[in-house]
């Protein structure tokens, strides 16, 4: 239960931090939040949860 509550909070930490440089720079903002910073988090999530390679390379095949 608590891996899930991390994961929460460092997923919103992610979304409240591109908020914040968004609400100081439209630019930065942008050019953060178009970064594949969530997609590598999420490939991050599986790895650490011993997906199979297959299911992380097809998310991946199919996000990029």
């Amino acid at each position: 239960m608590s891996w899930i509550i991390t994961k929460y909070l460092l997923t919103a930490g992610m979304v409240v931090f591109i908020s914040e440089v968004a609400k100081r720079s439209d630019k930065l903002g942008g050019f953060i939040a178009a970064l594949p910073l969530m997609t590598l988090l999420t490939l991050t999530w599986l790895f650490i949860e011993n997906q199979s390679e297959e299911k992380i390379a097809n998310h991946a095949y199919y996000t990029f």
